[in-house]
């Protein structure tokens, strides 16, 4: 079935303002180096990155109606994402962010998010059908039956959840076929430490997928039809700027799911994209395209999955080996 768009999406769309300081976040004080306004949001941004990675993405989430003064939306149309479908409210405005980003890359996000979230429970079966993945974060406990009508649909849903507001957020993961979270959120949720353990409490039937990001010691991944679970460690970089770097590993993954892909090629597609994407400043500034991905994934010195073996065991608080890299795969807000 050929279809208009890969990936749609609704969610955090935000406008970030960022300053650069010389000392890192617990330092107490130091002195701004730089600073800039820039565009952002969870699935916003991983949107722009299923554009620049020569993907079609739509935003179907809510936007302002005065389309003149429609900031966040026009940015992402100029970002190549299509805004034709997403719903328009009067209260609809982007959350306002204040991000703090030390010199090794580190950084605060402080947000004011008191907006209309999710999407038009309204929107019409045939808006969806325009796409087979749909990528979802927590806000989307604000749009319960759309999400379910998107399943029922036959949809991928790949879901970004960084908290719990409860029952919501239980049904939100149960509908989503493809988890893709930061295991900082699998661990609080499920009480587990170690991530094959956290993989196994996340597991049920009707996944396809259940994906932890741990930054700078990588990703791990069990996936429908294989017993093993999965480790793929992260890229060997110097960051720059984590900003929005979980946002491009989701629109990564979810472009590549859409493309046909197996889950484990999908993490191994985002794991590229978001460590290419912390070498710039800025969530959208350093996000990739398709040949960059793929020339580090042939590079001879690029990381490859490895089996339940190669997993480090950790414990509740999470310690276990660090690698050198700094290529954060933690989502923006």
């Amino acid at each position: 079935m050929s279809r208009p768009f890969q990936v749609l999406g609704f969610g955090a769309l935000a406008i970030d303002d960022i300053i650069y300081v010389d000392q890192g976040l617990t330092a107490g004080k130091g002195k701004v180096t730089k600073r800039a306004t820039d565009h952002g949001g969870n699935v916003a941004t991983a949107l722009v990155a299923v554009a620049r990675l020569g993907g079609r993405a739509g935003f179907i989430g809510w936007l302002g109606d005065e389309t003149t003064a429609d900031m966040a939306g026009s940015e992402l149309e100029r970002d190549g994402v299509d805004i034709s479908l997403a719903p328009r409210h009067a209260d609809a405005a982007p959350i306002r962010s204040v991000i703090t980003v030390g010199p090794d890359g580190d950084r605060f996000i402080a947000y004011d998010d008191n907006v209309l979230h999710g999407t038009s429970d309204a929107l019409p079966d045939d808006v969806l059908m325009q796409a087979p993945v749909l990528l979802i974060d927590g806000y989307a406990t604000h749009s319960e039956s759309v999400v379910a009508r998107a399943r029922a649909l036959g949809l991928a849903v790949i879901a970004d959840i960084e908290w719990t507001v409860g029952a919501a957020t239980d049904r939100i993961l149960a509908f989503a076929d493809h988890l893709v979270l930061p295991i900082a959120f699998g661990r609080e949720y499920t009480g587990e430490g170690d991530p094959t353990m956290i993989l196994d409490k996340l597991w049920s039937k009707d996944r396809s997928a259940v994906v932890l990001t741990d930054g700078e010691r990588g990703t791990y991944l069990r996936q429908k039809g294989d017993t093993v679970r999965w480790h793929m460690p992260a890229y060997q970089v110097q960051a720059v700027d984590t900003t929005g770097a979980g946002d491009c590993f989701h629109g990564a993954y979810a472009l590549a799911l859409a493309r046909g892909k197996s889950p484990l090629d999908c993490v191994a597609y985002a794991t590229a994209a978001a460590a290419i994407s912390v070498t710039a400043r800025g969530g959208r500034k350093g996000l990739p395209d398709h040949q960059t991905c793929l020339t580090w994934m042939a590079a001879e010195n690029a990381p490859a999955p490895l089996s339940d073996a190669g997993i480090p065991k950790m414990s509740a608080r999470g310690d276990g080996c660090r690698r050198r890299s700094t290529a954060r795969a933690e989502p923006q807000r």
